[in-house]
């Protein structure tokens, strides 16, 4: 990736993670006001889409969960198709690292919010909850430290955040489906042909591909498979490299015509319309509910022993190093900023229990244990941060891969 799209992407990145904090904000506002009518009118306003026979009739809040939520998803596919080939995750070296904290910052979390709901067996549904870690609140917490912080620790953050991606991917496909459709995932399954067809032609137009993949989606969303893995599958068929054109990149062109709407437009109000947390009647007993204080605890404690334990064995096994230039602190730091959920956990949590149970409201789990994750994470950094002349983002890049190579670019 060349050096001025990496600052693009942390710069992108960071101000939509506040505008995302923001909206989150909002919401518990408006949620706790008198506006809270109006409020719930919005999320809940029916929405109705009809061709022929075939109608989807949903209410606002999924057609933002399930229809806007699956253009973020195409995104994070072309993001993972361009680091797989020819980013961050095309070399061995600089992936290791990563990718084992990123499986140990999925199975601890997990497992400490078993330790909370084991004896519930339908609190367990919301295992997964606390496993994933919003890239866009945590670089956006970053970005309050200024260019103080080494720019090889944010492409660190950036490379946990890619697996992490991959693994709420294949945890929504594997564990979050409803009863199947054989007929609609036929259909859904069937849409892979002509892409793959269009592909091996070099197809390099993207109209042909977003219409097969609108069909694709809309067979997922009948199919009990959610519609959301439409927009990964379609990404990974967008061509890398425009043959007759190498200087022009379908997915690299796609990636940036999409950042701002989905940085500044999908995920603000997907974070308004997911975050508003009535607060009425709320007391002790619901921060105490096993179910919220799990996620907490998951997103908070397991996300940091999660990260560190394959820090730890990692370097103690010699399978890999620290990233040059960054301090055993600087990564505990970024581990307590893993726990930063927000998006994706929101997420989850709604496919885990079929929206917002009556007993318990595991949004709270969520945003509070985002919320500590983020404040904690923030000190930590600060304190073991000097103010000093950092490497470029290019010196950077490759003291991360441990060479020495001056830079070309």
């Amino acid at each position: 990736m060349p050096m001025n799209r990496i600052k693009s992407f942390f710069e992108l990145e960071a101000a939509g993670g506040i505008l995302l904090a923001l909206a989150a904000i909002f919401a518990m506002i408006v949620a706790n006001s008198p506006l809270h009518d109006l409020y719930h009118a919005f999320i809940h306003a029916p929405v109705v889409v009809q061709i022929g026979g075939f109608e989807i009739a949903k209410d606002a809040h999924h057609w933002i969960n399930d229809g806007l939520m699956a253009i973020f998803f195409f995104l994070v596919g072309l993001e993972l198709k361009r680091e797989a080939l020819i980013g961050e995750l095309s070399d061995i070296k600089q992936i290791i690292l990563p990718a084992l904290c990123a499986i140990g910052g999925m199975i601890v979390p997990a497992a400490v919010y078993a330790l909370f709901n084991y004896h519930h067996s339908d609190h367990m549904t919301g295992w997964a909850i606390p496993a994933a870690t919003d890239i866009a609140f945590a670089l956006g917490v970053l970005s309050l430290l200024g260019n103080k912080v080494p720019n090889a620790l944010k492409v660190f953050l950036v490379s946990i955040a890619i697996f992490d991606d991959i693994g709420a991917i294949i945890i929504i496909a594997l564990f979050y489906t409803a009863n199947l459709s054989l007929t609609s995932l036929a259909i859904a399954f069937a849409c892979l042909v002509p892409l793959f067809i269009l592909n091996r032609m070099n197809v390099v137009r993207v109209t042909p591909y977003l219409f097969i993949g609108l069909i694709m989606w809309a067979a997922l969303l009948k199919s009990g498979i959610h519609a959301t893995l439409a927009g990964v599958a379609l990404a990974f068929f967008i061509p890398l490299k425009n043959k007759k054109d190498p200087e022009h990149s379908p997915v690299e062109e796609l990636e940036h015509d999409l950042h701002n709407t989905v940085a500044f437009g999908i995920l603000p109000l997907f974070a308004f319309a997911n975050a508003g947390v009535s607060l009425a009647g709320a007391g002790i007993s619901s921060l105490m509910h096993p179910v919220p204080l799990g996620i907490a605890a998951g997103l908070f404690i397991g996300k940091q022993l999660g990260v560190m334990g394959a820090v730890f064995l990692a370097i103690k096994s010699k399978i890999a190093t620290l990233p040059k230039g960054t301090t055993m602190m600087q990564i505990y730091g970024v581990s307590i900023l893993c726990g930063i959920g927000f998006t994706m956990s929101l997420f989850i949590s709604g496919l885990a229990f079929g929206g917002i149970p009556e007993a318990f409201d595991p949004r709270i789990g969520i945003i509070g244990g985002s919320l500590i994750a983020g404040i904690i994470g923030y000190l930590v950094l600060r304190r073991n941060i000097k103010d000093a002349d950092h490497p470029t983002l290019a010196q950077s890049n490759e003291m991360y891969l441990g060479t020495d190579k001056p830079n070309k670019h």
